[in-house]
């Protein structure tokens, strides 16, 4: 190419990508840091319409729990109390901490006892008089993040990302466990997880967060100097610092911002379906190293009452656990779970298991060892492909009755199956949750993943094109200065400034 096609690429790509980049800037700093920002929301009034609550959308039923003659529904904004006809529905948020953040409810569950818990990312609490959620304490390590809540017997389970934390009545104290390695257990990660945690600087702990949020505060700069000096403005002196500027620090610091747009671009199909299907030996020195086997890996734990064994589903599968001694066993007769975790683990009246994620909804009988997809009747897929199939499902509830005609006074349990875009018609949704605020961080992972701007197709295209232009805008830029300082003179000022 010729010098001046150099110079219109990389000016006009630049100029088309400048809002977005900043975007991906902003949004990128605060999902690095959700300890701070969790308190605060977004109205979903001005968010695009498909962020609106319609239908039980977007994660607003994630589960319910019956207890005698009301229902308690939980989901991604908070807890209702309703019946099994849903003819009402009551907050139920009283103690929860503000903001939508705190209020993602994992699970809802009864002891033996009587006592009533729910867990938040964040959060263990106990429902005590007056109506009111009740923080109790766990030892929890910095910034770990829970994920589920189980209870069988006596026994009160609460899984974390990383560990199991157990407690009998009267659950005052909780004892944290490491569940034990599986059988042939090595230590390796996904290339994915790595170059996740390379993009946003947690490989390398607090200070590789702070040192990506730089990287991103010198891509603003980027940004701003190359649209000052793209619109020449009046003042000279304005007009020679950005030139300056934009000189510098593009060739300064091309090697970290070409690496942070590549692992970005990497984090999303096509890519990232190869990443996810290779492992690498974890690399000493980083987060991913780790003795416990199960270092953010866990996501939800069941008890199985016909196998006599915990059931936990993971990042690398399901596993059987026998709590006593911490043992893991891998189930390879295991249903299909996307990429982004399990939201659905429930047993039907035949003890048979709902396994529903956003690769679909299958039904597991872990005793024949077989799974079959809940819509169609087949047999379920071994992997789980893409990031969404068909149905992204996002909650269940087996706890809702309906009328089998208008004249009966029958009533016949509703299986409701709330799909994140598409919600479900069976029970209607109060108007009032249309708009419950969005927090901001989840408004920040929309905008980084591009699904704010294009929607969920953002997942497979939008990225993907974003990444390669960022990539030729930032190489294009460092050659033309690399080319002129070698004298081939290829990217010259219009006007000598």
């Amino acid at each position: 190419m010729n010098k001046r096609t150099w110079r219109k690429q990389h000016k006009w790509i630049g100029i088309g990508m400048t809002f977005f980049l900043l975007m991906f800037c902003v949004s990128g700093i605060l999902l690095n840091h959700r300890s701070l920002i969790k308190d605060v929301d977004v109205s979903r009034k001005y968010l695009p319409s498909n962020y609106k609550y319609e239908k039980w959308s977007g994660g607003l039923l994630r589960g319910t729990l019956a207890l005698d003659n009301k229902v308690l529904l939980y989901g991604n904004s908070g807890i209702w109390q309703t019946d099994s006809t849903a003819s009402f529905f009551a907050d139920l948020n009283k103690g929860l901490p503000e903001g939508a953040d705190n209020r993602q409810i994992r699970n809802i569950v009864k002891t033996d006892n009587g006592e009533i818990m729910t867990v938040s990312p964040f959060a263990l609490y106990n429902f005590g008089e007056h109506e009111t959620w009740h923080k109790m304490e766990l030892p929890l390590e910095d910034d770990e993040k829970l994920t589920d809540i189980a209870s069988h017997g006596d026994t009160l389970v609460v899984l974390s990302r990383s560990y199991a934390y157990i407690s009998v009545p009267p659950y005052k104290n909780f004892r944290r466990v490491q569940l034990g390695a599986p059988k042939n257990y090595k230590q390796r990660v996904t290339l994915f997880r790595t170059i996740w945690l390379l993009h946003s600087g947690e490989l390398f702990g607090s200070a590789g967060k702070v040192a990506v949020d730089f990287i991103a505060v010198i891509l603003v700069l980027l940004c701003i100097t190359g649209v000052v000096f793209a619109i020449r403005p009046k003042q000279k002196a304005l007009l020679r610092l950005s030139l300056k500027l934009h000189d510098k620090i593009g060739r300064y610091t091309i090697a970290v911002t070409l690496l942070i747009v590549l692992t970005g671009w990497c984090l999303r199909p096509p890519v990232m379906i190869a990443l996810v299907l290779n492992k690498i030996p974890a690399i000493p020195g980083t987060t991913l190293r780790s003795d416990n086997p199960w270092n953010d890996k866990l996501r939800m734990i069941r008890y199985d009452k016909d196998e006599h064994d915990w059931l936990v589903s993971t990042s690398e599968g399901f596993y059987s656990l026998k709590l006593n001694n911490g043992a893991m066993k891998k189930i390879e007769s295991a249903p299909p779970v996307s990429v982004m975790g399990l939201n659905v683990l429930q047993k039907d009246a035949n003890g048979k298991w709902y396994c529903g994620s956003f690769s679909g909804l299958f039904v597991w009988d872990r005793q024949k060892g077989t799974a079959t997809d809940y819509f169609t009747h087949k047999p379920a897929p071994k992997k789980a492909g893409a990031p969404f199939g068909k149905k992204a499902i996002a909650g269940m509830s087996q706890d809702f009755v309906h009328k089998s005609s208008e004249a009966s006074m029958t009533y016949n349990r509703s299986t409701i199956i709330a799909d994140n875009y598409d919600g479900t018609t069976i029970i209607a949704q109060p108007s009032s949750m249309n708009y419950l605020p969005m927090s901001l961080w989840n408004v920040a992972l929309e905008i980084h993943s591009g699904r704010f701007f294009i929607g969920n197709i953002a997942t497979y295209i939008f990225i993907f094109v974003m990444g390669i232009l960022a990539i030729w805008c930032l190489w294009s830029g460092f050659y033309i200065r690399l080319a002129k300082k070698k004298g081939k003179a290829i990217f010259k000022p219009r006007n000598k400034i």
